[in-house]
């Protein structure tokens, strides 16, 4: 029957539905239940007409029957309406006795007309809607069965006649459940793709805040790096060189006039490192210029200074590859000028290869234990930035014997 193609899940069933695919927390049939009160009018209006308008029974007969499915009216607005478009959680007993009721005025008026049968297009939407899957299948067994046998003990018709009733209510029934179920399974595979959505929805989201605080923490870790390597050096720098200066002001007034010379340009060069750190540009030193002429800055500002060798074809390269080289001198060349102590000179090796860029800083001061923790952030900061662009660090030293960093950088 063409109505049970319209057949609806119970709202517990839909209201899951709704609430998964992220809707407003209605229930669907308070925004949709409106058709649905016209299409069981319309039933009810062409049942009518069909029983009024049949040869048998007798109009009195045909008349009770009208009269008993306009039973039907108010009790469907009363008590099936409410039922239908509830929030799911009321109790089962209501719905039985909907369903009782409304089969108590249907059998009746069926035995008397069989046209009455037509309201099944009606009720057997309503048994899908209200009840679960089985005791909805048994409730369309009695609206579609019993009336046939209460029409036959009634009337005794013909074998004939009896024969095409009894067959014509079992396809009826057999159809409405084979639609009905078909219907509901239907709905359960939406519920649970809505479901999956939503899972996969709030995946999408918890992945998407992951990667960026992800990203915010890298961020923060390279900018940790920057002014670890630029300002707080440059700023250390500074205070090596006004103890030493203030040391030498009354002993040796033309040292402490050089000094003087040197925290004047390393002031300027931490103002030019901080300028390309806010505007995100590349380091002061490699503006405009070559690596090996940047890490002849560096080294000229260390004192004393450092020498620098350059061996290979000098190209230019990568600029993070570059950054990376530059970053890592000037790491070292303050870690030397730390730790190595006051006596120590420094050599700075740059050499590029075919496939590897390769930075040696050496110093000549006391050295240290490199398996002992490292309680600053200098060598695993170097490390680490090396290792970001598939790069390696190494550092080779002992006590009273100096310190050599190696860092290898591939070329792509």
């Amino acid at each position: 029957m063409p109505a049970d193609l319209q057949v609806e899940e119970p709202p517990r069933r839909l209201t899951v539905f709704a609430k998964a695919a992220g809707a407003r927390e209605s229930h669907v049939w308070d925004r949709a239940f409106g058709p649905w009160v016209l299409y069981f009018a319309v039933v009810w209006v062409a049942t009518a007409a069909f029983i009024l308008g049949a040869d048998f029974p007798a109009l009195p007969y045909r008349v009770l029957a009208v009269g008993l499915l306009a039973l039907l009216v108010p009790w469907f607005l009363s008590a099936g309406r409410p039922l239908l478009v509830r929030a799911p959680g009321a109790e089962p007993r209501s719905t039985t006795r909907y369903l009782g009721v409304a089969l108590a005025l249907f059998l009746p008026a069926a035995s008397l007309a069989g046209e009455t049968r037509l309201i099944t297009f009606a009720l057997v939407p309503q048994c899908f809607m209200l009840l679960p899957l089985r005791r909805a299948i048994g409730a369309v067994a009695l609206v579609s069965l019993l009336p046939v046998a209460g029409w036959a003990l009634l009337w005794r018709p013909e074998g004939i006649h009896l024969f095409v009733s009894a067959i014509s209510a079992l396809v009826t029934f057999a159809f409405s459940a084979f639609f009905g179920a078909w219907t509901v399974r239907i709905i359960e595979q939406s519920q649970d793709r809505a479901s999956l959505i939503a899972e996969l929805d709030a995946s999408r989201e918890e992945v998407a805040r992951l990667s960026a605080e992800r990203g915010a923490h890298a961020e923060r870790e390279r900018m940790s790096r920057e002014i670890h390597d630029t300002l707080a050096q440059g700023f250390t720098s500074l205070l090596m060189l006004v103890q030493a200066v203030q040391s030498e002001l009354d002993t040796d007034p033309e040292r402490a006039r050089h000094h003087l010379e040197l925290m004047a340009v390393t002031a300027r060069q931490n103002l030019a490192e901080a300028r390309a750190l806010v505007a995100g540009g590349a380091p002061a030193d490699l503006d405009g210029g070559s690596l090996p002429d940047a890490v002849r800055r560096l080294a000229a500002r260390q004192d004393p200074p450092a020498a620098v060798s350059v061996t290979g074809e000098v190209r230019p390269l990568a600029a993070v590859l570059e950054v990376v080289a530059l970053r890592s001198c000037q790491e070292s060349l303050s870690n030397a000028a730390k730790h190595a102590g006051p006596l120590a000179r420094c050599t700075v090796s740059l050499a590029y290869g075919a496939s590897a860029l390769t930075l040696t800083v050496r110093d000549t001061g006391r050295g240290f234990d490199p398996a002992a923790p490292a309680p600053g952030y200098g060598l695993r900061g170097l490390s680490a930035r090396a290792a970001e662009i598939g790069g390696t660090a190494a550092v080779d030293s002992a006590a009273s014997a100096g310190t050599t960093v190696t860092v290898t950088l591939p070329i792509r």
